[in-house]
């Protein structure tokens, strides 16, 4: 016995099926025409590639910050340790106010570096030809070659300044690694969230029910 036939328009096509708008006597609204739970999430997610991308950059940035940094103390470090620097003790009349935090300690770091520099050596050459610098006694020094008290001062000056610029230098170098490793650790973390924002969007934005429209 043949099956009744589909019920067809007036052009012979099939009807389409269309979804029952109102279930259990309520209306239904669609998931496409609700509006998103947070718009500015949403906003911040829109170019999701283009987010995802920097996101990456800004992390591979980071670490490669990172990783220069910490290189870059490190450096510093392995300059200062053969160089045998000690703080005086802490019983010692020598160990001056500016660097007592540091007393008996082995100089191996920038902020030691800058201390011992600044606050012992730059002291003791103050105390040198009437607080002078080397360029100042040198200049003397070449007027009277025969004056021995010149001479010995203009030495010891420059050794002072020689060695107190090489630890203001070392300094310098550790405080830019500082600054690279920060840097690198911001980044890391701007890019983390970044590249988690697709995902916090999906899961307050994504993931929705069908509602039930007020009567």
């Amino acid at each position: 016995m043949p099956h009744p036939s589909a019920e067809t328009t007036g052009n012979g096509a099939q009807p389409l099926d269309v979804a029952d708008p109102v279930q259990d006597g309520q209306p239904q609204v669609s998931p496409s025409d609700q509006a998103p739970r947070s718009p500015l999430l949403a906003k911040l997610t829109s170019l999701t590639a283009i987010a995802t991308m920097a996101a990456v950059g800004m992390m591979i940035v980071g670490v490669i910050a990172v990783i220069g940094g910490s290189y870059d103390k490190k450096v510093v470090h392995d300059q200062l340790v053969p160089q045998k620097i000690f703080f005086p003790a802490s019983n010692s009349a020598a160990l001056l106010p500016g660097i007592k935090q540091y007393a008996g300690q082995q100089l191996t770091t920038g902020g030691q570096a800058k201390a011992y520099a600044n606050n012992f050596i730059n002291v003791h050459l103050s105390k040198i030809a009437g607080g002078q610098t080397y360029a100042q006694v040198s200049t003397a020094a070449l007027a009277a070659p025969t004056n021995a008290k010149l001479a010995e001062e203009k030495a010891t000056l420059f050794q002072g300044e020689s060695l107190r610029g090489l630890l203001l230098n070392a300094w310098g170098w550790s405080l830019v690694g500082t600054i690279a490793t920060l840097a690198g650790w911001i980044l890391i973390g701007l890019g983390a969230i970044l590249f988690l924002l697709p995902l916090a969007n999906w899961q307050v934005n994504g993931r929705r029910h069908p509602t039930v429209a007020p009567a």
